[in-house]
């Protein structure tokens, strides 16, 4: 049974309290004193005996309580403490002042390839094989900035707290070592909260539920996929959806533009760099998106724009998984799932000798191809309008809505840009005019002398009447300039056979004069 005996305090009162217990021949098993308590443990004692033992002590002058106590408060924090350590999924330990373990974590242990008794006790310096860096630790009062260690072989991002005497001195400290993939989860939480899954993907063109079905097939399959399509497509769009859709899904989703940085600082960003590595890079080194995605989605856009030297590198990681960091000297592992994209013939690469053609050979094991927005005209309009919900929300003005000469020029409109392009332009409109109706001439669209033209009277009958007229009058103005279907589907950046389709339609062309 355990008891709080609650007191008056003074000198010697424990001392009489514990003799009590002796007096009636009480086992004592624990005994905590934490003035104005005295929590005690006693095996043998049970409720017959507790209210005699009660009287006893009452009698000892200040005692002034005497209750039955479920759990002693240090075994209860001891609990507690090793509930939390537990929890953590990251290994944790305490150190005293020389670098010894005191207290180690489940994933410490683990981490370590050792048993817990034998990790207890153990130095920091035999623990990291790194004498000089636990040195300077321990000189520093275990103050240093987050630094790379070394356990049982693998890399930790060391990170300590340090703990203090009464009199300031220090008495240990706490040690928290993040692994890469661990770090790489919380940072693509944070980046990738509202990326969303295939339901993100906008339209319900044919092209675009042929394109979710295809990708959810191939979202499953453990296999580089290739994403190809035109600038402002939404192929990261599609990556995150496939990674969402994956077995990686709980595991980190990172993107790397490959036309967006220098060559050295793409192979730091992609492979990371060793302490020392180059001068600017940080004392511990640093992990790259390899390591932090490791188990994830990686996702390289503008692949064809990678220098050839680090086409030859991530060709190595493909064949093996295997790695190193830019001035390194050690093989690192990663287990990392490529989704790549770009808006250039690769195939044309290989052929100018530009893209190496095994790395093509590497990346397109599945492929997907997002259709441009001018072969999904049924999507323009609803895009149009979900953007323009978003830009008046963002914005925060009332509502507005498109006026159908606007809609008309919309749906003309080549869209060079694609998706990307369609949202920006809504985006200026909106925030450029408090008008409740936007216009064509607030959409700031080459070309639209026609579509007012069109709309300009009330004698449409309808939206799709309108849209052929306005196609109708773009196709006899540029048919003069560009007169073969190859070379119109050229300059409206859509397809030879569209072109034709729509120039049979409505009589235009050398057969029609």
């Amino acid at each position: 049974m355990r008891i709080d005996v609650f007191f008056a305090d003074r000198v010697g009162i424990a001392q009489e309290i514990l003799a009590v217990l002796a007096r009636r021949a009480l086992d004592v098993s624990a005994v905590e004193v934490e003035p104005p308590h005295v929590y005690l443990e006693a095996p043998a004692l049970d409720g017959a005996n507790l209210d005699l033992l009660r009287g006893d002590l009452l009698r000892v002058a200040g005692v002034l309580s005497v209750d039955e106590l479920a759990m002693l408060p240090g075994a209860r924090r001891r609990l507690y403490l090793d509930a939390l350590l537990a929890s953590q999924p990251d290994p944790v330990l305490a150190v005293d002042a020389t670098g010894k373990v005191v207290v180690a974590n489940a994933a410490a242990v683990a981490a370590s390839g050792m048993p817990e008794h034998r990790l207890t006790g153990l130095s920091l310096r035999a623990l990291s094989g790194n004498a000089q860096l636990v040195d300077t630790l321990i000189g520093q009062g275990y103050r240093l900035p987050a630094t790379e260690v070394q356990i049982d072989g693998e890399p930790f991002l060391l990170e300590a707290v340090a703990l203090h005497e009464a009199s300031g001195k220090v008495a240990g400290a706490v040690l928290t070592l993040h692994a890469p993939h661990r770090i790489g989860e919380r940072l693509s939480a944070l980046q990738n909260y509202s990326a969303g899954g295939f339901e993100a993907i906008l339209g319900q063109s044919p092209a675009i539920r042929q394109l979710k079905q295809r990708a959810a097939r191939m979202a499953v399959v453990d296999a580089p996929l290739m994403i190809r399509g035109e600038t402002g497509t939404g192929k990261e769009l599609v990556a995150h959806a496939c990674h969402a859709s994956s077995r990686r899904k709980e595991q980190p989703f990172f993107a790397l533009n490959c036309a967006a940085l220098p060559e050295s600082l793409a192979e730091s960003e992609l492979f990371g760099y060793a302490p020392g590595a180059f001068t600017g890079a940080l004392r511990a080194g640093r992990p790259g998106m390899l390591e932090l995605t490791d188990g994830g989605t990686l996702f390289l856009d503008e692949i064809g724009e990678m220098s050839a030297y680090l086409q030859a590198k991530l060709l190595r990681f493909l064949n093996d998984g295997s790695f190193r960091r830019v001035g390194g000297d050690r093989e690192l592992k990663a287990d990392v799932r490529i989704i790549s994209a770009t808006h250039r013939s690769l195939e044309d690469m290989v052929a100018a000798g530009s893209f190496r053609q095994d790395l093509l050979f590497r990346l397109d094991v599945l492929q997907l191809h997002v259709p441009p927005l001018r072969e999904r005209t049924e999507d323009i309009l609803p895009l149009a309008r979900v953007f323009l919900a978003r830009a008046c929300g963002q914005t925060g003005r009332p509502p507005a809505r498109l006026s159908t000469a606007a809609g008309v020029a919309l749906l003309a409109n080549p869209w060079i840009g694609n998706v990307r392009q369609l949202q920006n332009v809504i985006f200026r409109a909106v925030t450029l005019s408090e008008a409740p109706v936007i216009d064509v001439a607030d959409l700031e669209l080459a070309d639209v002398g026609a579509a007012e033209a069109s709309t300009a009277t009330d004698d449409v009958g309808s939206l799709d009447e309108a849209v052929s007229n306005y196609e109708k009058a773009l196709l006899r103005r540029l048919y003069p300039k560009y007169p073969s279907t190859r070379k119109l589907a050229e300059r409206l950046r859509t397809s030879h056979s569209a072109i034709a389709v729509r120039l049979r339609k409505h009589g235009i062309g050398p057969q029609h004069r």
